[in-house]
């Protein structure tokens, strides 16, 4: 999902500022809980342990965490295992928003408002989620005590999914799920893809975090993350349970409530059916709209619940055997929803799930392998060439991880950096939670491993990771007031993504600013000969070059 992250930032840091309210002075009841403060064991720079609980990183660079206990105890197994990459994702967290907002004025004036704004969302959250997050939390850093306590810099940091939505009516997202089965697959088994498209850098998607939890109540579950997080975007339950959230078009509502990773959380813990599920879904107050794809391994099914603040529904395919999802409800409740309608119309939404009955029809019999060419494909509707990163792209090279999961095997594969190219581990949840791993020490199941995607070794991928750069660089130069290009820069900049429209258009930006407005003009009518991401990007386009013809005899 990708978002634009800043305005999000603003909003998850909204924790403290003058005055006095009982979200501030909250604290959970954690006394009903047995607690053995965790003692951990150092067996090498990259795998620790307490007692049954380990953390290790894996040679694909991904970390695998298997935490068991009580509400609190799994809160404080999980924060002293991973305290080091926790306080390390804290600081690219907020380190984004001291870079965009260095007025320390308009920092506070920011906290002010969105103290108010989360005021409730404790209230909203279960006391026994609120105990493991206190439990996390105090390896929290000290160094951001500045903005919030950290029990409630934990909660919040929860909602910024959720919020980063609700302020982007302004939503630039683009998460892609299917579910197949029976004729669609090669063994007639429920597999399901997703690719989880949210990015706040590279530095934000290093340490993949995968997490084994044995809670004391409910169901063991996996959940693909990162450090610091115990609600779920992509997780598969013992079961055979899945869920994965995709966003939808959202009103900006009036005050958080529940984060949607901790209804799908619960999902997880609790639900060993569709109608389990459905019924977790119904009894939660959320604030933003969101489609959650609901796998189960006990019903060979899969489903869409479709959540917003003032309406629910469920999205069931009748005679087939596959559901798509991207960011677009497709129920019957929001059939007259007027920002369902607009979203589909102006967004890349529709474009993505049109794709995807494309790819369907040319590979039949889905397997893992199969299914994550599906998830790595970067090409636009009839294989047109539509740019690398473009959003319109069932692969827009940004994914922080892709997940496939197997429920009736309980088999899951969780992508590897970069994005979702590197080589998917497959893990077995009947071998993990089993004593069975206990004996072996092991995770994975390498045999059953898929192969990174060919294209991470291309100079075309090599080029794009330039592209990157450059368009910083651009961007920068966009904004300055005396950042000056060399002759050769766009010329180069737009050769390492040519069939890109953004290149084009950042061009004719540049130029425009500079008053070059002949070369901005012809920048501009390139753009608009490419596959263009959304209505509003290309309006936006058409409205600067109607202000430079002016310029222009």
């Amino acid at each position: 999902m990708k978002i634009r992250i800043f305005i999000y930032f603003f909003l998850v840091v909204g924790l403290s500022s003058c005055g006095v309210s009982k979200s501030i002075k909250h604290i959970p009841n954690v006394k009903q809980y047995s607690l053995e403060i965790p003692k951990v064991t150092t067996i090498n720079d990259s795998t620790f342990s307490f007692k049954q609980n380990y953390l290790t990183k894996n040679k694909q660079q991904l970390w695998e965490l298997y935490i068991k206990g009580n509400p609190l105890q799994l809160g404080y197994n999980n924060g002293a295992l991973t305290q080091n990459l926790l306080q390390k994702q804290e600081e690219i967290f907020f380190s984004k928003v001291e870079g965009f907002v260095p007025s320390k004025f308009k920092q506070k004036l920011l906290r002010g408002f969105l103290k108010w704004y989360n005021r409730k969302m404790y209230l909203n959250v279960r006391e026994d989620f609120q105990a493991e997050l206190y439990g996390l939390s105090q390896y929290s850093s000290d160094k951001y005590d500045f903005i919030a306590p950290k029990f409630r810099r934990a909660v919040y940091l929860h909602g910024a999914h959720d919020i980063g939505h609700a302020m982007q009516d302004l939503m630039v997202v683009g998460c892609t799920s299917l579910a197949v089965w029976n004729e669609n697959t090669e063994d007639g088994d429920l597999l399901i893809g997703r690719n989880f498209d949210f990015y706040v850098g590279d530095d934000f998607a290093k340490n993949k975090l995968i997490e084994f939890v044995e809670p004391e109540d409910g169901i063991p579950y996996m959940s693909v993350s990162w450090p610091g997080m115990i609600g779920v975007v992509s997780g598969m339950n013992k079961e055979g349970i899945t869920v994965t959230i995709n966003a939808g078009k959202s009103k900006i509502p009036f005050t958080a409530k529940t984060p949607i990773s901790f209804v799908t959380r619960e999902i997880l813990q609790y639900a060993t059916t569709i109608d389990e599920a459905i019924a977790i879904a119904r009894k939660r107050k959320v604030f933003v709209s969101e489609s959650i794809l609901v796998g189960s391994s006990n019903d060979k099914n899969a489903v869409i619940i479709e959540v917003s603040p003032d309406n629910f529904g469920v999205y069931k395919v009748e005679n087939t055997s596959k559901v798509f999802c991207t960011n677009h409800f497709q129920s019957e409740a929001y059939k007259d929803d007027k920002r369902n309608k607009k979203q589909i119309v102006e967004s890349h939404s529709e474009y993505r799930y049109e794709k995807l009955q494309e790819l369907l029809q040319e590979n039949k019999k889905l397997n893992p392998e199969k299914m994550a060419s599906i998830l790595r494909d970067k090409s636009g509707l009839k294989d047109e060439k539509i740019g690398y990163g473009n959003e319109k792209a069932i692969n827009q090279l940004l994914a922080h991880h892709a997940v496939i999961f197997s429920p009736q095997k309980r088999l899951v594969w969780v992508s590897s950096n970069p994005y979702q190219l590197g080589e998917f581990v497959c893990y077995d949840l009947n071998e993990i939670f089993s004593d069975k791993r206990l004996r072996s020490g092991k995770f994975p199941k390498s045999e059953l491993n898929i192969a990174k995607d060919p294209f991470v070794d291309s100079q075309e991928f090599e080029n794009y990771e330039e592209f990157k750069f450059a368009h910083s660089e651009i961007q920068s130069a966009i904004d300055s007031d005396n950042m000056i290009l060399t002759d050769d820069f766009i010329p180069h900049y737009q050769s390492l993504n040519p069939d890109f429209w953004l290149v084009y258009y950042q061009s004719g930006k540049y130029y425009f600013k500079q008053k070059e407005f002949s070369k901005a003009k012809t920048e501009f009518e390139k753009a608009l000969t490419k596959e263009i991401t959304t209505i509003p990007d290309k309006e936006n386009i058409e409205r600067y070059l109607k202000k430079v013809k002016k310029y222009v005899k």
